[in-house]
């Protein structure tokens, strides 16, 4: 599955988000890039104030912040069962 990390740059919570999810990649493989919320007034309009967000791409559940790994991993294994 694909995920994407909505975020910006500089964005500390992001940082911390990031450092979560590298911390269960190395217990379950995940695919997740970064997307710049900034780039887009869209996803400015509707993340704005929630970042960061992780998604699913494939069932567009999310996951705000604040989350660790634990809760992380329950909403991964979730997931494989929601899609």
């Amino acid at each position: 599955m694909s995920y994407v990390l909505y975020g910006t740059e500089a964005c500390h919570l992001c940082e911390l988000a990031q450092q979560v999810i590298v911390e269960v990649a190395s217990q379950q493989p995940i695919d997740v890039y970064l997307e710049d919320i900034t780039e887009s007034e869209a996803l400015v309009e509707r993340y704005g104030t929630r970042i960061p967000v992780l998604k699913n791409e494939l069932n567009g559940r999310e996951l705000d912040w604040p989350f660790s790994a634990a809760e992380l991993l329950h909403w991964l294994h979730q997931a494989q069962f929601t899609s």
